[in-house]
């Protein structure tokens, strides 16, 4: 019974280690020296990932039940433990380049937002970017597209521009013409001035016939006296 109750605190330390964790991976650490180990475990802290070596019964009592109740056949010889309740790719992540340049380190498997892997499945999950990584593509994805259209929206305004400094010299270039046209309509003009006054000759004109006219009706009575004598 007193073994029972000395293993109750760690089987509730491992419960709520676990609990809420987006990615928790098992690895046998044998053959790590203690530099080495004191590397991997400083390099796991830093990235936020809770690591302890627990006995594989404890682990056993208290993986029973929850999602990581998979890793259960791993559960054999040293095991520790990387946990992580924020990023789900960090523990497979720091864990395979580590293991990368000390191969005493052996990835066993893991379990990653509630499903399981195996030792070759945790190393395709650590290529898997971090979340910053993922935002900052996502941003720059963004931010291109916006960056893009205003360099076109300048370029157009430039253009725009320069046509606008072009316009008024094409304006005057399109007036010269009706100025000219106007130029040329002004002899016109002056030719119906100068016809006037001979117009007005003609209106005079047909007085003087008038006065013949009554001239003949003067002579015509002596003409009619000449006769008459």
């Amino acid at each position: 019974m007193a073994k029972v109750e000395l293993k109750k605190p760690i089987v509730a330390e491992i419960s709520e280690n676990v609990k809420d964790a987006q990615s928790v991976v098992l690895v046998d650490y044998r053959g790590l020296t203690v530099e080495q180990d004191t590397q991997l475990r400083r390099q796991l802290r830093e990235a936020g990932i809770t690591y302890k070596v627990y006995k594989n019964t404890m682990m056993n009592f208290a993986f029973k039940g929850t999602d990581f109740e998979s890793l259960a056949p791993h559960l054999e010889g040293p095991s520790a433990i990387a946990i992580s309740k924020d990023d789900a790719t960090a523990p497979a992540r720091v864990l395979a380049k580590f293991a990368k340049t000390t191969p005493a380190l052996e990835l066993k498997g893991g379990v990653v937002e509630g499903v399981y892997y195996d030792a070759k499945g945790i190393l395709g999950i650590s290529s898997i970017p971090s979340k910053e990584e993922l935002l900052s593509k996502l941003l720059g994805s963004i931010q291109s597209p916006i960056a893009n259209f205003a360099r076109v929206m300048n370029q157009l305004a430039e253009k725009g521009g320069a046509g606008a400094c072009e316009a008024p010299a094409e304006a005057k270039a399109e007036e010269a013409p009706a100025e000219e046209a106007k130029a040329e309509e002004a002899p016109a003009e002056e030719v119906k001035a100068e016809e006037a006054p001979a117009e007005e000759a003609k209106a005079e004109e047909v007085p003087a016939e008038e006065v013949k006219a009554e001239e003949a009706k003067e002579e015509a009575p002596a003409e009619e006296a000449k006769a008459e004598e």
